[in-house]
């Protein structure tokens, strides 16, 4: 009679209703997929002892701040009064920096690329223009812009915007040569246009091109200097409405600067050169220069080279005027990289950049433009970095940047976050790092120093560690919203250096960053900090603050998969593994190398992929390498990429797994315990039978940095991927069929979770012991009992023994996770060892023996208690009593996905099982009941960057790699959501407007009539009416009033609306009462020295003048 198997049938039951996946009572203690149903009984009592705290309230999903330098930065802008800074990017993103703690990140809503930046002068607003040829006003009166009004041209393309100082009318630029005018209040289009036809002289019979410049002269605001792309500039006065005067020149115009007396002006050429043309003498420029060309004889035309971009003409009362410009080099120097050049009289100096000018900007102590400069730094944005060049020295040394634009220096691959963390690491960290940072920085302080931040009510430590394509791992302070750099370790250093074209030779795998952090495991309370790389290599370091010079430590692992067939169960056993014959298609090897010979014929056999180093090394105070455990070649087979890592201080061993099988390594005694194959694993188990099967043809993991093809492959094959490769993340499948997740007959079945914990090692146990927990790809759990030596002089003498227990648990799809709770609830921690400095001088020190911490709710356990292990895989989670060994919840997470990554994290001192799908959802359950308190759909996974950086932590915390140079944090808690706007700092702070300088009686007789110069006479809708609706489309803004959103039209949205406006009127009303008393006392003063004047000449006559 054929078995009936329950657990299938309650499987399927749950998973036929999404929204309550979670069921009770299944025992899987006679092995993977056997079960009876317990409808009371034991599993009742057991979930009665525990009452759960956490409830739906305490969640909720929000983006808190993001990190790094923005991702394909387009434009550049400077508030000189507010000091802050914004940056636009091609997806349509805006970063605004300002002091450290100030950094915000607002997006728009269409993703177009922001084409420039506008900043409304020490208004608190800023005007992007888009790609899509929209205009958006945003409001940073408040810590989350949002945007006012949007204008959308309709017939014309946006090519350029300009804002005069203290100016509501916005000139606005466009390809067909044209030039409108915005109402900056209203974002409404004025009827008042310069048509290029009317612009340029009638006798000109081509297009002058898109407009590439326009501002108003210093001298007089009623006039316009336009700026055409084919080299035509003209002088235009708006009240006349008509040309003053025309440039032309036959190269093409990039940009255009004013001196500031507003009587010359000075252009940038496409063929390197520079033209100071004289409003006097229009015919021709007044000076040419190509700044990089090679000198000519005379009569001969100067050496053309490379575009100058952009070029800035800035004057200093004391000193000569500063030419700043980008580009301009010599075609013949094609090696050179980008540079920027700085003229200051007769010196030139060329600051060479490590990548591509996007755009320059230089700072200046007035906002006003008829007043000397006096520039003090240039701010240049680069294609991957930000860098501000201090113009005040003569050696133009560069700031130190206060902002985290370098965690992209060399690709991120891999993250782990750690909040509430041992409050001294940061400083230890910090004190190490700085020793190490760079010198020859500017001793100024940092220029963008505007906004406001507080510290907040969050002050728990928090660090973030990233692992990098070239071996490095950077340690971050995270706490309280900001990041800083701690330390940087290299973990290449380890290795010998690899000469050019020698990989091969030596049995290297990876071709391309050979070195690339794949996982990291770091104790913070022992400081064992361990990394695996791509070329099949751990490390493993110990942290000291003395310097040291020894010798690495080394050892080579055999680990093969060296059995051909495949373990089938009894036949009346219900299968431990899914039936995969009908559920994948046949996926290809996903190979890095084919080849398994060498190219001189010799087969590869016990060759590492990396050499360690044998001479002694220097390793200065911080983390210092203990032991490297290498996989070797086996056969002409490549050693497979590290799937899973672990490290347990207090047992002193560390454990990895592959595709191949299991290493664990005694990294005290420097011994391997344990190399063994996966089914080896489970010879113990009497339900397995060996039977032979064909010979397999050669599978691997990626080893190198491959194509990926469009089929979708099994996830474990995915994390195995090198994960510098863009091309094959970009071909990632999101739509995954659920049997995707599985390994199809053919493949390995791969280790892909370790876990340490004291605990019951097989069914019925009377106390606990350590134990190690092993996950594979194909849902199996298998428990690996450890036998420690009692005694703490035996530790460094005794063997450890390494035992397969033989108990075995399944839940569906790849094992992720384990965690271990108490009979109370309580999340139990894996014990470890009290850090102590392995190189101490103290003789103390030195003789003080191992310290171990172990959980002291398991510790004292009694014979008959009990402990609940969680397991979560890529489909279900499962919560187990142990020593028993039953099911008491099981929650089918997903049918139709899979999930990328799960945690089981503490917030507000419980747990809680944290899990980001696939499909973008971000889901909380609790435990041990497995109850959904959160299901959020939300982030779309669109490549694998995303599902390789995703990580939760504790208090409520989670980051991911949102692009190549930025990292996003969000919280998944209520409390922090509802305290962000405390902790975000302030864009806009209150600062009186600088005054202008006196012009002086002369300048102000014979300056020009820019004073008296009325915009809103002219532009307005009674003069020159509205323009036509079918030109630009107004849309209202959806944000403007912080708080207020959905009942932004209530009372509540009233009051606070009233409450800013009389905030705002009483600031005004009190600038205004300054500013008056401030005449009064200048009316006064001339009053006096005008009545003293008359006295002294009252009783002279005309001749006695």
């Amino acid at each position: 009679m054929k078995k009936f198997n329950f657990r299938k049938v309650l499987d399927g039951l749950t998973a036929s209703s999404p929204g309550s996946g979670s069921s009770s009572g299944i025992n899987s203690s006679g092995g993977a997929g056997s079960g009876s149903l317990h409808p009371g009984g034991t599993a009742g009592a057991l979930r009665e002892e525990i009452q759960e705290t956490l409830t739906s309230d305490y969640f909720q999903i929000c983006k808190t701040v993001r990190h790094g330098f923005p991702y394909q930065p387009t434009a550049l802008a400077f508030d000189p009064v507010q000091k802050i800074l914004a940056i636009g990017t091609r997806s349509g993103a805006i970063r605004i920096l300002g002091r450290p703690g100030v950094d915000c990140y607002c997006q728009h809503e269409s993703g177009a690329a922001v084409l420039q930046l506008q900043f409304l002068i020490n208004e608190g607003a800023l005007v992007s223009a888009s790609s899509d040829d929209t205009l958006h006003l945003w409001n940073l009166r408040q810590k989350r812009p949002a945007i006012l009004h949007s204008l959308k041209f309709n017939r014309e393309r946006i090519t350029y915007c300009h804002l005069p100082f203290q100016s509501k009318w916005l000139y606005v630029g466009t390809e067909r040569g044209n030039t409108h005018i915005v109402n900056i209040e209203s974002f409404i289009l004025s009827g008042y246009v310069i048509m290029w036809n009317k612009a340029i002289e009638l006798s000109t019979k081509t297009h002058p091109g898109p407009v590439v410049h326009l501002s108003d002269s210093p001298r007089d605001e009623g006039k316009l200097l336009i700026g055409y792309e084919n080299g035509t500039v003209v002088f235009w006065d708006l009240k006349s409405k008509r040309a003053d005067l025309r440039v032309y020149y036959d190269e093409a115009i990039h940009s255009i600067d004013w001196h500031h007396e507003g009587k010359q002006f000075m252009c940038s050429h496409s063929d390197g050169s520079l033209t100071l043309w004289n409003l006097k003498s229009p015919s021709r420029p007044f000076q040419t220069t190509v700044p990089h060309g090679k000198i000519q004889r005379e009569g001969r035309k100067s050496e053309s080279c490379k575009p100058i971009l952009k070029v800035e003409y800035k004057t200093c009362r004391n000193s000569e005027p500063f030419i700043i410009f980008s580009g301009g080099l010599s075609y013949d120097k094609a090696c050179r990289r980008p540079s920027l050049t700085i003229m200051h009289g007769k010196a030139i100096t060329v600051l060479e950049m490590d990548h591509p000018i996007v755009e320059f900007l230089t700072l200046c102590d007035t906002p006003y433009p008829n007043e000397f400069q006096e520039p003090y730094a240039v701010v240049v944005l680069l294609e991957k970095d930000l860098i501000v060049v201090d113009l005040t020295q003569s050696n133009f040394p560069i700031f130190e940047n206060p902002y985290p634009m370098d965690i992209h220096e060399s690709p991120v691959t891999c993250t782990a976050y750690f909040a509430d963390c041992p409050p001294d690491l940061i400083l230890v960290l910090y004190s190490i790092g700085v020793k190490h940072k760079k010198q020859g920085y500017s001793n100024k302080e940092w220029p963008i120093s505007g906004g406001a931040w507080n510290l907040g009510a969050q002050t728990y430590p928090e660090i973030i560690i990233t692992g990098h394509a070239d071996g490095s791992i950077k340690f971050w302070d995270a706490s309280a919203i900001t990041l800083q750099m701690l330390y940087k370790l290299k973990t290449s250093k380890v290795f010998e250096k690899q000469k050019v074209g020698e990989g091969k030779q030596t049995g290297e795998i990876v071709e391309e960053d050979p070195f690339a952090v794949q996982m990291i495991y770091w104790c913070p309370e022992s400081r064992i900090f361990c990394v695996s790389g791509v070329s099949a290599y751990v490390i493993i370091y110990k942290f000291s603050r003395h310097e040291i010079t020894t010798e690495i430590v080394s050892l080579e692992v055999r680990l093969q998969y060296d059995v051909e067939d495949i373990i089938t169960p009894e036949p009346e056993t219900s299968p431990p593994f899914p039936d995969l014959s009908s559920q994948l298609p046949s996926s290809r090897s996903l190979s890095g190398s084919t080849n398994t010979v060498a190219s001189e014929g010799v087969t590869k056999d016990s060759i590492p992929c990396l050499n360690v180093k044998t001479r002694p090394v220097r390793m200065p105070p911080g983390y210092q390498a203990d032991l490297v455990i290498q996989l070797v070649w086996v056969d002409g087979e490549p050693p497979q990429q590290i799937t899973s890592l672990a490290v347990s201080s207090a047992y002193g061993i560390v454990a990895f797994g592959n595709c191949n099988g299991l290493v664990v390594v005694d990294f005290i005694q420097k011994t391997v315990l344990l190399s063994m194959g996966i089914f080896d694993l489970y010879r113990s188990s009497e339900l397995y039978q060996r039977q032979p099967r064909s010979p397999r043809k050669n599978r691997q993991f990626i080893a190198g940095l491959t194509e990926l093809n469009d089929s979708p492959v099994p996830l474990e094959l995915e994390r195995c991927k090198s994960p510098t490769s863009e091309t094959r993340e970009n071909s990632y499948n999101r739509s995954r069929s659920s049997s995707i997740s599985s390994i199809d007959k053919d493949s390995k079945e791969a280790i892909t979770a370790l876990y340490f914990m004291e605990s019951f090692a097989r069914k019925n146990d009377s106390s606990i012991s350590p134990c190690l927990f092993v996950g594979t790809s194909l849902g199996m759990v298998l428990i690996i009992s450890l036998n420690l030596p009692i005694a703490d002089e035996q530790r460094f003498t005794e063997p450890v023994m390494v035992l397969p227990s033989g108990t075995f648990l399944s839940l569906k799809g790849a094992v992720l996770t384990f965690s271990c709770m108490d009979r109370t609830g309580g999340l139990m921690q894996p014990p470890y060892e009290v850090w102590r400095d392995p190189n101490s001088m103290d003789e103390n020190e030195k003789s003080w023996r191992r310290k171990l911490v172990m959980n002291s709710s398991s510790a004292n356990q009694e014979i008959g208690d009990h402990q609940y292990i969680i397991i979560c895989s890529e489909k279900q989670a499962k919560v187990f009593s142990l020593p028993s060994q039953t099911c008491l919840y099981v929650h089918n997470i997903t049918e139709t996905s899979f999930i990328l990554q799960a945690d089981v994290v503490v917030m507000c001192n419980s747990a809680c099982l944290a899990c980001f799908c696939a499909n973008g959802h971000i889901m909380i359950m609790s435990l041990p009941s497995l109850r959904p308190m959160l299901d959020v759909n939300y982030l779309p996974l669109t490549d694998m960057r995303i599902a390789r950086t995703f990580c939760f932590t504790n208090e409520g915390q989670a980051l991911y790699l949102v692009s190549p140079t930025e990292i996003q944090r969000l919280t998944y808690s209520q409390e922090m959501c509802d305290n962000l706007q405390d902790m975000l700092g302030d864009l806009f702070t209150p600062i009186e407007t600088p005054e202008a300088q006196n012009r002086g009686f002369l300048k102000g007789l014979f300056g020009g009539s820019g004073q008296t110069f009325d915009r809103e006479e002219l532009f307005g809708e009674a003069s020159a009416g509205r323009a036509s609706r079918s030109l630009a489309q107004h849309i209202p803004g959806p944000g403007g009033i912080e708080g207020v959103k959905g009942a932004a039209g209530g009372v509540m949205g009233e009051l606070t609306r009233a409450r800013i406006a009389l905030d705002e009127r009483g600031q005004r009303l009190g600038e205004l009462e300054e500013k008056t008393a401030g005449m009064m006392t200048s009316a006064e003063a001339f009053s006096k020295h005008a009545h003293e004047l008359m006295l002294k000449y009252k009783d002279k006559k005309w001749y006695q003048f």
